[in-house]
């Protein structure tokens, strides 16, 4: 792609002449049509594929799987694609291990994932101490004969004598729980259903809290309300778990349907925390002695309430440390003391940065806290402050960190690890010695060779916005690459959760869109977190159009500047991400040559009719107050499709599994894409059948569906060697 470049118009033209993948005369047959009609608060909506709700109804299961089959060909069928997942292997064939997901025992027993090369799925390993050696504890892909499992997460005893695993098939995330007795690698006879996660350990050893849903079908909307936290004893029947938080167990705490009520031990304050869970940042946390739990009720005092604003916290035994956004857009970090926890009496430890926000990190050792701040959110710093002290101190790292994380191993121990990574280095791990204040190289994962980042740019930008408002976007390109407008463009970002696109190498995505003379850019709009909590109020609920507006900008800029031209940009984002893709491409559809929602939301109006919608509400709003659901109307892709107009290309994914954008959403954006356009461009509707929403995916199929991603956008931007042949010829 770097040498020459097919006008858009060429790809669009063979496209309409059927000679492409996916010809005219294979086109699968028209979604079925039921309308319905819905009013809010006075604005008349028409949905005209209501019916596509109902995954149950074989016309639309039908259409469905045709649509799915359609775009399975028309993908397989694009020159380059194979090449790049062949590309994707031998890159992943260098590494000899990847380890992550590190759970370090008191007794120094490391719990890790493990991915190598001949993996599809990550097995759990454990080791005595870093430089104990390696034991298997479970493989999910030859547990069961006949299946194959994800472990979701697990959850190590604090003594390291067990772990519990949340296990799942085909994406579903809900399945079971089992407890594997690490000394003996023998499980314990029981398994708890309809498990959402590991659950999290008791101080004797031997028990746990967890959540389970009401019942294990994903599409059940009642599935996910009115839910109850249970204490389970290892080695008794699942019949004998004691609910003991819920709207039913403590009506004095007006605990409403759609929140997961949590039950979690902190070790060091010696408390039990009731945590009253859902998509908002802001901690809704009670908390009462670990003595509490002996006891036929609980008496639960506040510890957090969500108008405090406090996003995350931990605790060293005598104090509470926390971050909250109260009156401080950027953050700021506060101390109370375990003996009387009161927000309001709380001190600021670390008041809040001009140009840093905190990244959400606080780690405490015996030596004191640490954290991490960011600049733009990708340049990453660390702090310390010691204990009984208020002096901030900034610690030198390593080497330069786009993004930073952080590993410790209690507040009794000194040990505590960095992990740097950027947008052009691959991460490594480092032990601090806080006595000398040097790091030690303490690698994991086997360390590789990528000598193609030599002639990788990164380009750190800031763009000002519809508003004025300066966006941070960053480029990587090769080396070399002309700024003659000609260079076909990937966007990606987010802008939402307060979830920061933070910096991460990519040899499998950005790295081989460059390598086709391509530039990769990631817009840090607004709903992330990247410039602190201001920058995620400023992109959910009523200041949502901040986050498509922010794209939209950013594509601009890059036109403006000759990096690229009108249709040459492919646009790319996945789950809540969907909701930027979706109206960057309907209120500018002449800007983008393909726009790729993934699991996408696309039809929010209608999120609280699905089973994972409720939960979200803090997120998008509610249709129940009328300026949310205005709002909510704004950022609906599929009611903002009009007939007649030049659309981009366009693929759309779902998995038919998914436990958080259920299927139908984009389903029925791609049916009234496909009825609305006129620019003959392809709509490809993709549903995995064996996929949820991309957690539990196998290697291969990660592999797969980047290339899909990669291909589709390149064919579309317009690079000779992803054209059809026949498209050559003409």
């Amino acid at each position: 792609m770097k040498q020459l470049y097919l006008a858009t118009g060429v790809a669009l033209s063979v496209f309409a002449l059927g000679v492409g993948p996916g010809t005219a005369q294979s086109l699968p047959p028209a979604a079925p049509s039921v309308p319905a009609t819905d009013t809010y608060f006075g604005t008349v909506v028409t949905d005209p594929y209501r019916n596509l709700e109902n995954l149950q109804d074989p016309a639309v299961l039908a259409w469905m799987k045709a649509q799915a089959d359609h775009a399975r060909r028309t993908l397989d069928a694009i020159p380059g694609r194979a090449g790049l997942i062949a590309k994707m292997q031998e890159i992943d064939g260098r590494r000899a291990a990847g380890v992550y997901g590190l759970q370090i025992a008191d007794n120094d027993r490391y719990f890790y994932f493990k991915l190598r090369p001949e993996d599809q799925q990550a097995k759990l390993y454990c080791r005595e101490g870093y430089q104990g050696a390696e034991v298997l504890l479970f493989d999910p892909e030859t547990a069961e004969k006949g299946k194959v499992f994800t472990i979701n997460n697990f959850a190590a005893s604090q003594d390291g004598s067990k772990v519990s695993l949340a296990l799942s098939e085909k994406g579903a995330e809900v399945g079971e729980v089992r407890i594997l007795n690490v000394n003996t690698r023998q499980f314990y006879p029981e398994r708890l259903l309809r498990a959402r996660s590991a659950g999290a350990w008791l101080p004797d050893h031997n028990s746990f809290t967890y959540t389970p849903y009401n019942n294990a079908d994903v599409k059940d909307p009642a599935a996910r309300l009115n839910t109850q936290a249970y204490r389970h004893r290892v080695g008794t029947p699942v019949s004998e778990d004691q609910a003991l938080f819920s709207a039913k167990i403590n009506p004095e705490l007006s605990i409403t349907p759609n929140v997961y009520p949590t039950l979690a031990y902190e070790r060091n304050s010696g408390f039990v925390l009731g945590i009253l869970g859902s998509v908002s940042r802001y901690l809704n946390v009670y908390y009462a002695p670990v003595a509490a739990l002996a006891k036929p009720a609980i008496a639960w005092k506040p510890l957090f309430r969500p108008e405090q604003e406090v996003t995350v916290f931990t605790s060293d035994g005598r104090d509470f440390y926390f971050l909250t956004s109260k009156n401080a857009p950027r953050q700021r970090l506060m101390r109370m003391a375990v003996a009387q926890p009161d927000v309001a009496k709380a001190e600021v430890l670390v008041a809040e940065s001009a140009d840093e926000a905190f990244d959400g990190q606080l780690r405490v050792t015996k030596d004191g806290l640490y954290f991490v701040r960011t600049r733009n959110g990708v340049e990453a710093k660390l702090y310390f402050v010691a204990r009984g002290t208020t002096k901030v101190q900034e610690i030198k790292l390593p080497q330069p960190a786009g993004a930073l994380a952080l590993e410790a191993k209690n507040a009794q121990s000194s040990e505590l690890w960095v992990v740097p990574r950027g947008w052009n280095s691959a991460q490594k791990r480092y032990r601090y010695v806080a006595a000398t204040r040097q790091f030690q190289k303490e690698m994991l994962s086997s360390e590789v060779a990528y000598p193609e980042y030599a002639e990788l740019v990164v380009e750190e930008l800031l763009v000002p916005s519809h508003d004025g408002v300066r966006v941070p976007v960053s480029l990587m390109y090769k080396k070399g690459t002309p700024r003659d407008g000609r260079a076909p463009v990937l966007i990606r970002g987010y802008g939402a959760y307060a979830s920061s696109q933070s910096p991460l190498f990519d040899p499998s995505g950005a790295l081989l869109w460059a390598q086709q003379g391509g530039i990769v850019a990631v817009a840090h709009v607004r709903g992330g977190g990247e410039l602190g909590e201001a920058w995620h109020k400023a992109g959910m609920k009523t200041t949502k159009p901040n986050t498509w507006k922010d794209l939209i900008v950013t594509a601009e800029y890059l036109v403006k500047n000759r990096y690229t031209a009108p249709g040459r940009i492919a646009i790319n984002s996945a789950s809540a991400g969907g909701i930027m893709i979706g109206r960057a491409m309907t209120e500018r559809p002449d800007l983008f040559a393909a726009a790729i929602p993934q699991v996408g939301s696309m039809n929010p109006i209608r999120l609280e009719n699905s089973p994972n919608g409720p939960v979200n509400t803090p997120e998008y709003g509610t249709v129940q107050k009328e300026d949310e659901a205005r709002a909510m109307l704004e950022m609906d892709s599929f009611h903002h499709l009009k007939p007649g107009m030049n659309y981009p290309a366009t693929l759309v994914t779902a998995g038919f599994n998914d436990p958080r954008v259920i299927a139908w959403e984009p389903a029925k954006f791609a049916a009234r894409l496909q009825a609305s356009t006129a620019s003959g461009k392809p709509v490809l509707f993709l549903t995995d059948y064996e996929a949820g929403h991309g957690i539990g995916n196998s290697k291969q199929k990660n592999y797969e569906a980047q290339a899909d991603v990669l291909a589709f956008g390149l064919w579309q931007t317009g690079h000779p060697a992803f054209q059809p042949v026949a498209a050559a010829a003409k």
